[in-house]
Formats: C-alpha cells, sequence, structure tokens
C-alpha cells in the first residue's frame, strides 16, 4: 500500500496540514526546524501509534491542545483505499480506526502499514545497545513469519513471570521449574525463526554493502542467540539458576540476544566512519524493504529523514537507486530541494513524485 492522503492535526508545529496525491517520492524540504521531521514523525505515528524521537507523547501533541490525530487513505494495490486514522491523547489514551473500525492492538496497525525509518537514531544499530538491534531484528521477523508475534508475546509472558518469582527471593525449585520450562520452549521458538530470519538477511546486506560502496573494509554480521550455542536453552537456564536468584533476574535467553557487525574481528562501529556507518545503516534498512518483497510480495513506506547529511551526491545516488528498484514509497527530508533532486538515475521517478516545500510547520506542494 501507499499513501494517497495524509491529514495531521496538532503534531508539534504542525497545527493542520492535508497533502493529496501524494506520489511514490515525497520530498520535504526547507530550513531547519520548519516541520520536516514532523511530516516524517506524523506517517510513523499513523503506523506504531507512538513517535520516533520522544517516548514522551505530551512533547509530541502541540502545545496547548489535549490530542493530535493523524488520517491517512492508503491506495490499495488491487485499486481502492483504505482509511486509518490515530489520535493520540495527552491523557496517554490512544484511539486507533482502520475503515471505521477501532483496533486495540497496534501489532495489527504495524502490520497494515509497515515502515522502514533512516534518521540519525538509524545509527544505534552499529553504535546503541543491543535493544535496539533486537528490535531491528524482530521487525523483519515480524513482518516476514505470520506467528512470530504469537510466539513473541508467549515469551513475553514467560520471562516476566520468571523474573517475578525470582525478585520475589526465597521460591522452591518446584515452584521455578515450570516457567523454567515454559521460558525455554518459548524462547528456542523465538531464537528458530530469528536464526530463519538473519539466514536470509545476511546475504541481502552483503549484496547491497557491495552496490552502495564497493570500497567499504569486509564487514561480517553475526547473530548471538543470548546463551552458549552448544547448550540449549532449558540447560542454559539450569546453569545460571544461583545467579538468577541472586541477582532477581533472568540472565540467559533471547532477550540477550544482539546482531553484531565485524570489521576484522572488531566493532564496525568502532572503526567505520560516520558516512561510512550511514551506508551501513541504510543498507541494513534497504535489506529489510527487499526481504519482505521476496518473502511477502509486500512493499513498506521508507521514511527518510536528512539523507544527505554524511553522503556525498554519489552516495546518495546509490541509496536513491535502491529505493526506486523496491518500487516502494519514499517521503525523504533535505534542506535544499537540490540535493535530492540530482540524486535520482531515473528522473521520472521525482517527476511524478511530489515535492513540499516546508516552513514554520507551513507546507505547500510545489
Amino acid at each position: 500500500m501507499a499513501l494517497g492522503r495524509l491529514d495531521i492535526t496538532a503534531v508539534r508545529n504542525l497545527q493542520q496540514v492535508s497533502l493529496r496525491d501524494l506520489g511514490m517520492i515525497n520530498v520535504f524540504y526547507g530550513a531547519n526546524g520548519g516541520g520536516k521531521t514532523s511530516l516524517l514523525e506524523s506517517i510513523y505515528l499513523l503506523g506504531m501509534a507512538r513517535s520516533f524521537r520522544s517516548a514522551q507523547i505530551n512533547s509530541v501533541i502541540q502545545h496547548e491542545a489535549r490530542s493530535c490525530t493523524v488520517y491517512g487513505e492508503l491506495r490499495r494495490p488491487e485499486g481502492g483505499y483504505s482509511i486509518v486514522g490515530v489520535t493520540r491523547e495527552r491523557t496517554g489514551g490512544v484511539q486507533i480506526k482502520i475503515n471505521g473500525s477501532s483496533v486495540t492492538s497496534v501489532s495489527v496497525l504495524a502490520e497494515y502499514l509497515p515502515l522502514q525509518v533512516i534518521n540519525a537514531r538509524s545509527f544505534d544499530l552499529l553504535t546503541g545497545s543491543p535493544v535496539d538491534r533486537r528490535r531491528f531484528l524482530d521487525w523483519g521477523v515480524f513482518h516476514v513469519e505470520h506467528h512470530y508475534h504469537g510466539v513473541w508475546q508467549r515469551f513475553q509472558k514467560c520471562i516476566k513471570q520468571r523474573n517475578s518469582l525470582l525478585r520475589h527471593g526465597k521460591i522452591s525449585a518446584g515452584e521455578l521449574r515450570p516457567w523454567s520450562q515454559e521460558f525455554s520452549e518459548a524462547g528456542e521458538q523465538v531464537d528458530l525463526q530469528r536464526q530463519a530470519y538473519f539466514g536470509v538477511l545476511q546475504p541481502a546486506l552483503s549484496g547491497l554493502l557491495e552496490r552502495l560502496s564497493p570500497s567499504l573494509p569486509a564487514l561480517e554480521l553475526r547473530y548471538r542467540r543470548g546463551w552458549d550455542k552448544q547448550s540449549s536453552l532449558l540447560q542454559a537456564l539450569q546453569s545460571t539458576e544461583k545467579t538468577d536468584r541472586e541477582q532477581g533476574y533472568t540472565h540467559v535467553g533471547p532477550q540477550r540476544a544482539d546482531l553484531k557487525l565485524l570489521c576484522d574481528g572488531r566493532d564496525a562501529g568502532a572503526i567505520l566512519s560516520r558516512g561510512q556507518q550511514k551506508l551501513v545503516v541504510c543498507a541494513l534498512k534497504l535489506a529489510q524493504g527487499q526481504l519482505l518483497a521476496q518473502q511477502r510480495g509486500r512493499t513498506c513506506i521508507y521514511l527518510v529523514d536528512d539523507l544527505p547529511s554524511e553522503l556525498d551526491a554519489e552516495h546518495c545516488r546509490r541509496v536513491c537507486d535502491v529505493l526506486g528498484e523496491l518500487n516502494t514509497q519514499v517521503f525523504i527530508s533535505c534542506i535544499e530541494k537540490e540535493d535530492i533532486g540530482s540524486s535520482w538515475s531515473d528522473p521520472g521517478l521525482l517527476e511524478s513524485g511530489a515535492v513540499f516545500h516546508v516552513e514554520r510547520g507551513v507546507v505547500r506542494r510545489d
């Protein structure tokens, strides 16, 4: 699906914005602080019911407004439109509607409108915590494997219950054993589906790195599942049970998994330049879009904030060429429109798209 219309109310400095007849390539340009990133954030809010900039919804809602709302009309591949609306209230309330029906699960919304973000925070895939990389990995598995969300929810329930018991201190082995068994069964399933996805992610990433920057040093992507690869998860739990009891939480399992990108056996994030890191991040995000198309026959929407930052014109062009080949909808921001306008090898893509000037919360189509 692709957004054909977008209406935004009270998101940061965007008081009332209505964008019609959106194309596959959509460019937002203008000076910093005008609202370009807030437009991308609004689309993310439509697909995830939260911000990619802040965990506090109050900072997203315009000052003195009680709520913010984003409404979108999605063009269906077979024709016609689907309608999605999300309202976030200052009190914390969330209202999600798809084609007029209320939805209570954000996972349903995320499945309906897959989104990929490339922005300054994307560098966390290389330099951030394992939490960021697990979230990246789980996005891919969630959108490719139909049953993953249920397995992941079962695992989350198990680890919360097991940790709750451990925090109580004096519990018998008999009380802990059933939850350790359940934890290990759910955790093994999570790991198996992650490993299957990693198996196709790795070659996709290698191919894209070669296209985006053949001069990059040799990079190796590794998956660490969160416990000794020679042991079952149940065996690993048994070997750490004493430590778990002493410290009040579970030390092994999928919640400790990580993706590591290595360069000559060392952490790539500590070796690569900022520009090289951005190319690697772009390759990771583009690889997920490729796999979604190959595995599910679907496309995701890309939200790209300030692509020219840290990249020269040639590397911007290479990233844009891949985006064009994915046949996916793209919303991309920059300061000068020429920075992006010259980045498409196929000028027809931009000519059939839409370009908007953004200034002080006002959005005008060129």
